[in-house]
């Protein structure tokens, strides 16, 4: 294989064979670089938002959920799907809301990545957000977190402990301390 263009695989045929509330599974047909057929497996997800909120003193925000196929409780950043209709800035406003009970008008985009591009096609954006106010939490019901306050400094050297291992956080703070970085150096 010479070019990127001899990688692609073409969808011939699609079944959806499980729809849920969140998540809608897959089953596809495709002809492979090699012309032969295979089949892929995969979830189709609406995305999501995750959201870095940054305090003067450079403290951040996390929160501890409980992850049922885990059954864990884990670090997380605030964070949550797009609902139908709802624009990515406001799924990440409403979830620093939320899960933080933080609001604020100083935000901004870092990114965004794919979490489990071997089986999903979900995208998870990258937001930051400072000069917090405190509005206190509006958790769903059935959505039971802790918020802690964490020095941004610690909460890296709990990445590389491998205390924080939810993917999503780790990604989004690691980008967003090189992005909290390069902003204090201005």
């Amino acid at each position: 294989m010479n070019t990127s263009k001899e990688l692609v695989e073409h969808k011939l045929s699609s079944k959806e064979v499980f729809k849920g509330r969140l998540l809608h599974v897959f089953y596809d047909e495709a002809r492979l670089p090699s012309n032969e057929m295979g089949t892929r497996e995969w979830i189709k997800h609406p995305g999501a938002c995750a959201v870095v909120p940054i305090f003067e003193n450079g403290d951040i925000m996390l929160i501890k959920q409980f992850r049922y196929p885990i059954s864990q409780i884990f670090w997380e950043v605030p964070a949550g799907k797009i609902d139908q209709g709802e624009s990515q800035d406001e799924t990440a406003f409403r979830e620093l809301e939320e899960e933080a009970g933080l609001t604020t008008e100083n935000f901004s985009y870092i990114g965004h990545f794919y979490p489990g591009i071997g089986y999903s096609d979900e995208l998870i954006h990258i937001y930051i957000a400072w000069n917090l106010k405190t509005v206190g939490q509006k958790t769903d019901e059935d959505e039971f977190v802790i918020k802690e306050r964490v020095p941004f400094s610690e909460a890296i050297k709990m990445v590389h402990s491998g205390e924080i291992n939810d993917g999503k956080t780790v990604i989004c703070l690691l980008r967003a301390w090189h992005w909290w970085q390069q902003k204090s150096r201005k």
